[in-house]
């Protein structure tokens, strides 16, 4: 009970305690900025233990993760309503990223509808996940998606890669990047919606690497420096722990690398070949990218034009490749020299082609090797040959957009000695299915000079985008 001592004591008191409320109510609002992932504010795991918050990042995927959604990022109605324009938020970026997210969930309610983009090209439902919320999608990313690169560090190992090898994908959108007549590249970083690291982990390879020591120190070393080289100079990466900045890896050892930086590794987003979820590849944040094979630099002139309709296809499946990782020494223990139909080589005979024996055959074994990605995917999608993907873990690439399924077959590696009679069971009709699957998907694994509209380069940008919608940056 309070006692009046004149006035002068009450006054006291009511000043007190408002002072106490408005403590309270400050408390209140700090905790709840900085609140866990339930309540919707990002929080990544810095690798050891201990857990670090990101305030000024927001996640849009939580609601993706409630309901198992763990194999891709947010496209279409998993964009949150409480993304809707804010008249006066004073980030225009953020303004117009809101818009974009409108109209994307505007245009998912035509989820199972056809849309027409042109003559005689249709996305359909049942090769895209939502053609209306992805066409949209892809359009509000012509429309508004700025990348500024940043250009600190010198070539070999930054801005330049790879072009005509195995690591192809990695190099030709460096390239691009740096050189190409492209929409969304912008010198304006205030205006920029994501930050590229141009380095080349397959390049820090082949000059800082000592072969046979499987020491890759100095690759780490080279992420580390780099990126302090930036977070010193520029505020963008110290704004969002970067959250906002991707790289781009075809190489084993990008997941390895990447671990130079904590904040690299855990939340910013890595676009690689090497999508294995088990070894920390995280789709919602992370973007798997095609593995192609160029050697040359061009895609060899058999698989150049999709062959006609009715070409002769006399082999049920094929493969030939090296005996590495965990996959193929099961396929091969159980097909190599076993049977006619399916055509299963260790070392391919010199009186047969590689892609001659693609193009003869109705589906091309896909197994994984040392990693889960393989070239002979991209490969088979060119010669019309039934992608058979045997791997485990393997994030498979724009899976956000496409349905594999219409386009390859997925056999758990425990099947493999019934891998006969699987693909002896795919009737003419699914078969047929399956074909114009890949004929209507092709054009997003071809890379072009100059690029394309639905090409590899627009497509790999495009899951980058996506990952930029779900981050809602203050």
């Amino acid at each position: 009970m309070m006692k009046d001592d004149g006035g002068g004591g009450l006054s006291s008191w009511i000043v007190v305690l408002s002072v106490v409320f408005a403590a309270s109510i400050a408390i209140v609002l700090v905790c709840g900025y900085f609140s866990d992932g339930a309540n919707g504010f990002g929080s990544f795991n810095s690798g050891r233990g201990a857990e670090i918050k990101v305030p000024a990042v927001e996640l849009v995927t939580a609601a993706a993760r409630n309901r198992n959604e763990e194999s891709r990022a947010v496209l279409s109605s998993d964009f949150s309503s409480k993304f809707k324009p804010n008249r006066r938020a004073n980030n225009k970026l953020e303004q117009g990223l809101a818009r974009a997210r409108l109209a994307i969930r505007k245009a998912s309610s035509m989820r199972n509808k056809s849309v027409i983009i042109g003559k005689n090209d249709i996305l359909s439902p049942a090769i895209y996940r939502n053609p209306s919320a992805f066409l949209q999608s892809y359009t509000e990313m012509e429309r508004r998606f700025k990348v500024y690169v940043y250009q600190e560090g010198e070539p070999p190992m930054v801005h330049d890669g790879p072009c005509k090898d195995i690591y192809t994908s990695e190099g030709r959108f460096i390239h691009e990047m740096e050189h190409g007549n492209n929409r969304f590249r912008t010198t304006n970083a205030k205006d920029s919606h994501v930050y590229f690291l141009p380095f080349s982990i397959t390049w820090m390879v082949k000059y800082l690497y000592k072969p046979n020591t499987y020491d890759i120190s100095p690759l780490k070393l080279f992420v580390s420096d780099y990126v302090n080289l930036i977070s010193t100079k520029h505020p963008f990466w110290n704004r969002t722990q970067g959250a906002d900045h991707f790289m781009i890896s075809c190489h084993d050892w990008a997941p390895l690398a990447s671990r130079g930086d904590k904040f690299l590794y855990n939340t910013s987003i890595r676009v690689l070949c090497n999508a294995n979820s088990s070894e920390h590849f995280n789709p919602q944040k992370d973007v798997s990218l095609p593995e192609i094979s160029l050697y040359g630099g061009i895609v060899n002139p058999k698989l150049i034009s999709p062959p006609p309709s009715n070409f002769s296809r006399p082999h049920l499946a094929f493969f030939a490749g090296g005996v590495h990782g965990n996959i193929r020494p099961i396929l091969l223990k159980h097909w190599k020299n076993k049977d006619s139909d399916l055509q299963v080589y260790e070392y391919l005979p010199k009186t047969q082609d590689y892609y001659d024996s693609m193009l003869r055959s109705k589906f091309c074994l896909c197994p994984s090797g040392y990693e889960v990605a393989s070239p002979r995917i991209v490969e088979s999608i060119y010669a019309e040959c039934i992608p058979v993907i045997l791997s485990e873990h393997y994030v498979l690439p724009f899976g956000d957009v496409l349905r594999w399924d219409a386009f390859s077959i997925q056999v758990d590696v425990s099947e493999i000695p019934r891998l006969k009679e699987i693909l002896m069971a795919v009737s003419d009709d699914e078969y047929l299915r399956l074909k114009e699957g890949l004929r209507a998907v092709r054009r997003h694994f071809v890379l072009n000079h100059p690029v394309k509209r639905f090409d590899m380069f627009h497509m790999i940008l495009h899951s980058v985008w996506l990952r930029r919608l779900n981050l809602r940056v203050g």
